[in-house]
């Protein structure tokens, strides 16, 4: 299983409190994280995997592994009462996960159904 994790500055500490409570949920899957999103993760004591930040790339760096095949879920803890100048590579990740029919969450109830669901497969 390889997750994306990814959430706006607004968000990132919701994110890595988040994954802390869920442990169990990701235990044994590969992570990805945007740059930022990964040093909040690590600074809990998570292992990731790094990608650049999501305004230098970092999403549509997502998107491309989403688009190949080597994300299966994505968890993006966008915070929607801010604007975003790589609004434009969110909405492009979004649309990669319709495509390719990979799970997307948004926030913590959508998460917690998805790796839940994917716990009893």
């Amino acid at each position: 299983m390889h997750i994306a994790l990814i959430a706006h500055d607004g968000k990132k500490a919701d994110l890595v409190s988040f994954v802390l409570q869920n442990k169990e949920l990701v235990e044994g899957a590969e992570i990805y994280t945007t740059a930022t999103t990964g040093l909040h993760m690590e600074r809990a004591g998570l292992d990731v995997n790094k990608v650049l930040s999501g305004p230098r790339g970092g999403d549509a760096q997502i998107a491309a592994m989403v688009a190949t095949g080597k994300i299966n879920v994505v968890i993006f803890f966008r915070d929607p009462l801010d604007k975003h100048p790589h609004e434009p590579d969110v909405q492009m990740l979004m649309r990669l996960c319709d495509v390719h029919n990979v799970p997307l969450a948004t926030n913590p109830a959508g998460a917690a159904l998805i790796l839940k669901g994917l716990k009893e497969i």
